[in-house]
């Protein structure tokens, strides 16, 4: 029997301090507003409980910018992923704090929640913020933003969907520029090969400040899924 070949992920488990107070939220909120694995694709309506806009964000961190867009549109629906523990926390605190009812979350391989939880064209808009750049070359096959990974996006959204993406890593602009603009399934709102300018409703992320301070350039692109 062949061995079975282990799947390359675009996230390390890394070991993060969680507070008293996010391990409370993880007990007490997560039955509320996490997501176990469905073992079939999610019914949305059921799982917010209404038919609204959906926006599904991938690698949220601590769900800042997340939690803001959800407190700013409350009309729109919000799926998080992450697989962080203490940015789970973080996010659940912030959702007890600010009422909102309108985010759920996923704990698991973005890759698999969207290939596999997600049904085909339910989703208005899916953001990328920030994903880590994995700038070591023998660790580019890590990156989240490969041909693959476009092609299920592009599954999960419907036409005229947008793909919001912003990175501070130079290099890594150039290929996700490069990858998306590759794709037949989407065209760049901002013309071909260019970067777009920052949406003002893009929360700025603590995290983006300090790529900020440090000097490294924002660069947001806008992808929008093209009819089938």
């Amino acid at each position: 029997m062949q061995p079975r070949r282990r799947q390359v992920r675009s996230f390390v488990r890394r070991a993060g301090r969680t507070t008293a107070a996010q391990s409370r939220a993880l007990h007490d909120l997560w039955p509320v507003y996490g997501i176990e694995p469905p073992g079939r694709p999610l019914d949305l309506d059921v799982l917010f409980g209404r038919s609204a806009p959906r926006v599904c964000e991938v690698g949220f961190g601590n769900g800042e910018a997340l939690a803001t867009l959800a407190h700013a549109r409350r009309d729109v629906d919000f799926l998080g992923i992450e697989v962080h523990e203490p940015g789970i926390g973080h996010l659940l605190l912030a959702i007890e704090k600010t009422d909102l009812s309108n985010i759920r979350i996923a704990r698991q391989d973005a890759v698999e929640v969207i290939a596999e939880w997600l049904p085909a064209a339910s989703l208005d808009r899916l953001h990328l913020y920030f994903p880590d750049p994995w700038p070591k070359k023998r660790h580019h096959k890590r990156r989240i933003v490969q041909p693959a990974f476009l092609d299920l996006v592009a599954r999960a959204l419907k036409p005229g969907g947008i793909l919001h993406m912003a990175t501070d890593w130079g290099p890594y602009a150039e290929r996700m520029l490069e990858v998306a603009g590759g794709s037949a399934a989407f065209r760049n709102v901002a013309g071909p090969g260019a970067y777009a300018p920052r949406p003002p409703e893009r929360p700025e992320t603590r995290f983006e400040r300090r790529g900020r301070r440090l000097g490294h350039e924002v660069r947001d692109l806008l992808f929008q899924r093209l009819p089938c």
